[in-house]
């Protein structure tokens, strides 16, 4: 019972604070982020629970971070303006969520995931996870200051948010056991406290509310097709793969069960990986990856069967139907979930950083890191209105710093060679 309860609170984890950052770039209200937690708890644990009973049949947990909230935040940032509505953009996204879902099922019904995930070298990867951090810490410290909501900065808010990020940090970092295990959480209650206690929040519990009802399918209007959404979708599956590969191997080194990942194991995790973003898509929420992190959980509790862990995720779906008291979670500020993921966020990027430094910086590495890094980074910098004279579909690929950034490193680091090293000779 003990290790279901423990399971459950990681899953709860994992599955606040996205909602509470996503509702404002979209304008949602207080309800409207409710109604998203309760979605997201819903597909995070269908999610879990698929691939722990026909996936890679892992305990791994598959919560919503990483590249989805940056392709949310960018949709927010210059989709809107094009299509003209918040409403749009969001239904694009849904159909971009099936779109990528698609591609990560045939990967895995063709067995090539494993051929695909060879493009994905150490320095690649290096370059997205720089992207990804860069990109998403504005998004954060925005919502930690109040300018993504106010426009600009609110002092208390800055102050209270930073304390939550300074405390998940040193919980992260410095702290062992459970501590370190639950960190975030830990952090998002904390601050919540001193934020209620020095500034305080004016929501009120609306009337109507149901005690008990079910998940909406197509919350924000059915799906929109544009063919400029097939590239986004391709490359954005593309990189899952090398996501799905970290986390199979960080857990299956923590088991010590099997000597390797399996082709077996990618392939049918590319494929239910891809069941779970359709379902994403159709429920409105924000697609789920395979979070390496699972890897910490499981070694610092020594729990690695998958029955409490499949009981955990059914919990988790049992209470995405019960939106009175996920209204209640709902109401964590912004600025504190904000400062909660930004902390994660300093591991991630410094796992970037090695692996750009894990190789030799010869001219031809050096020059490849430089080119991704500016123009990725580059094109993040452009105000949204840039990019309206453009077609839907160049538009809504060179907006997206981060895969435009991904796709040049990948490139560049299959059409150039790298030099022969020069044979040693032995002095003997």
């Amino acid at each position: 019972m003990f290790s279901i309860i423990q399971w459950f609170v990681f899953l709860l984890a994992n599955a606040v604070a996205i909602p509470i950052v996503i509702g404002p770039l979209f304008d949602m209200s207080s309800i409207e982020v409710m109604q998203l937690m309760q979605r997201t708890f819903f597909i995070m644990g269908v999610a879990c629970f698929l691939q722990g009973w026909i996936g890679h049949k892992m305990p791994i947990v598959d919560g919503p971070a990483g590249i989805w909230v940056s392709t949310f935040a960018v949709f927010a940032g210059t989709i809107s303006t094009a299509t003209g509505s918040a409403e749009n953009s969001l239904r694009l996204l849904e159909m971009a969520m099936i779109l990528t879902g698609i591609f990560l099922m045939l990967f895995g019904l063709f067995k090539i995931s494993g051929k695909i995930i060879s493009i994905f070298t150490p320095l690649v990867t290096g370059v997205f996870l720089t992207l990804l951090t860069v990109q998403l810490g504005g998004t954060f410290l925005q919502g930690m200051t109040g300018v993504a909501e106010y426009a600009v900065i609110q002092i208390d808010a800055t102050i209270v948010s930073f304390i939550t990020f300074i405390l998940v940090l040193v919980l992260s970092l410095f702290s062992h056991g459970w501590k370190k295990s639950y960190a975030v959480l830990i952090g998002i209650v904390v601050g919540w406290v001193v934020y209620e206690l020095f500034i305080g929040t004016s929501s009120e519990r609306p009337n109507g509310l149901q005690t008990i009802s079910a998940p909406e399918w197509f919350a924000w209007g059915t799906p929109i097709w544009d063919w400029s959404l097939i590239p986004i979708a391709l490359l954005t599956a593309v990189i899952l793969l090398s996501n799905i590969v970290a986390a199979l191997s960080a857990v299956t080194d923590v088991r010590e069960e099997k000597a390797r990942v399996s082709y077996g194991d990618m392939n049918r995790s590319s494929f239910t990986l891809g069941v779970n973003h359709g379902i994403s898509g159709i429920f409105s929420g924000i697609a789920v990856i395979t979070l390496a992190s699972s890897a910490g959980f499981l070694k610092l509790t020594g729990e690695k069967r998958i029955r409490p862990f499949l009981i955990a995720s059914a919990v988790l779906i049992l209470a995405s139907f019960f939106p009175s008291m996920i209204y209640y979670l709902a109401q964590i500020p912004a600025p504190i979930a904000n400062a909660a993921l930004l902390a994660t966020f300093v591991e991630l990027m410094g796992l970037g950083i090695k692996n750009l430094f894990s190789n030799r910086l010869d001219d031809r590495n050096t020059t490849i890191i430089t080119v991704s890094l500016l123009i990725g980074s580059g094109l993040m910098f452009f105000p949204a209105d840039s990019f309206s004279g453009l077609s839907d579909m160049v538009r809504q690929v060179v907006s997206n710093g981060l895969l435009v950034g991904t796709a040049i490193a990948v490139i560049l680091e299959l059409i150039w060679k790298r030099p022969e090293q020069p044979a040693e000779i032995n002095e003997a």
